[in-house]
């Protein structure tokens, strides 16, 4: 018997996004398969439903990870993806791993590594589902989704077609995509190329090799990697805790701002010291957004006074609601954050996260 998606009205996100915050939508529909999101689309996108100020006559959501909501909520449907399961198709060294949008992300990497596939060892404790990682480029520890990804199976709302895209037509970059801000394509499915392998892949990132007790290119078991990965994610409040407001946040709310190396120049000359800061291989530097934050006078706890809001105290780059907060007093702490960078270090920092139906003052 063909399932029915499952319809709430003027249901609350809150309940829906890692923050816990966000208002209500009019329409709230999870669906279970493709072939139901699809419908579902189809069906606000023809119809007269109230839209966001972007003109968006329906959301998508999964993990809700990744996303700030505004305290009014969205006015039009809301639909949940709830399509889970993957599959494995070894083929020699390699195995394509197919797996469905509303799979839960870190679920995926510990049957991966489990099956003694390398790839994903070090996206381990993200939270989100596997449809959010490409919309991201999501990435940590030095791995990032672009490396793996083979195809990306879409619903074009444009064309009202499903396609699959390939590697170079998702206009991958860092921490982003072509289908960040733009909510034309619906991602239903992603393909991944994992090696067959009993060493993860080399050991890029300073941090994690140390925890490892390797060195930088060493390559070590997947589970060793993983295990490392999800110490040092939850000593940063990185991994949900129900019991933890610390982890009440979207992860890193800004991006490690990337700068000319005249504009680096500028920034070492105003610190006196030498920021902590990653070559991206085209003149360009990478530079801890983090650092820059702690250095602009933002420390970790820092909290506005009689809101619900503050940075973490285990990470700076995570603001948190403390289970009291607005998605108001969130995005008033990120503008007094982002305005003290920019007043000290003339860098203007961008979210990383989507913001639905709101905007940084």
């Amino acid at each position: 018997m063909k399932h029915v998606p499952e319809r709430t009205h003027r249901a609350m996100l809150d309940a829906h996004t890692t923050l816990r915050l966000g208002g209500p939508a009019t329409e709230l529909i999870e669906a279970a398969s493709a072939e139901e999101i699809v419908a579902a689309l189809r069906k606000a996108d023809a119809g007269d439903s109230a839209s966001d100020d972007a003109g968006i006559s329906a959301l998508v959501l999964a993990g809700g990870s990744n996303v700030v909501v505004a305290d009014a909520g969205f006015p039009g449907t809301v639909v949940l993806l709830r399509n889970r399961g993957f599959s494995v198709r070894r083929e020699g060294e390699r195995a394509i791993v197919c797996v469905e949008a509303g799979q839960k992300w870190d679920e995926l990497v510990a049957a991966t590594v489990a099956e003694g596939l390398a790839g994903l060892e070090c996206l381990s404790g993200i939270p989100g589902s596997a449809g959010a990682t490409p919309i991201q480029n999501v990435g940590a520890y030095g791995q990032e989704v672009a490396e793996t990804i083979t195809a990306v199976r879409v619903y074009d709302r444009q064309t009202g077609e499903t396609v699959v895209m390939r590697p170079d037509e998702c206009g991958f970059g860092y921490r982003t995509s072509i289908f960040k801000h733009n909510h034309r394509f619906v991602v239903l499915s992603v393909d991944f190329s994992l090696a067959v392998s009993a060493r993860s892949m080399p050991i890029r990132y300073a941090e994690l090799a140390r925890s490892l007790g390797v060195a930088p290119g060493d390559r070590v078991e997947p589970a060793r990697v993983r295990e490392a990965v999800l110490a040092l994610r939850a000593g940063k409040g990185m991994v949900l805790d129900g019991g933890d407001p610390d982890t009440y946040s979207v992860g890193s709310f800004f991006t490690n701002p990337v700068l000319t190396s005249d504009e680096y120049a500028a920034v070492r000359a105003q610190a006196g010291v030498e920021p902590p800061a990653w070559p991206t291989g085209d003149g360009s530097v990478k530079v801890s957004a983090a650092w820059l934050i702690e250095r602009a006078g933002f420390a970790r706890g820092y909290a506005q006074v009689g809101t619900g809001v503050g940075i973490s105290t285990k990470h700076t780059l995570a603001l948190t609601n403390r289970g009291t907060g607005t998605t108001a007093e969130l995005l008033d702490l990120a503008r007094e954050i982002r305005d003290g960078v920019r007043d000290r270090f003339g860098v203007v920092l961008h979210p990383e996260p989507v913001l639905i139906n709101c905007a940084i003052p």
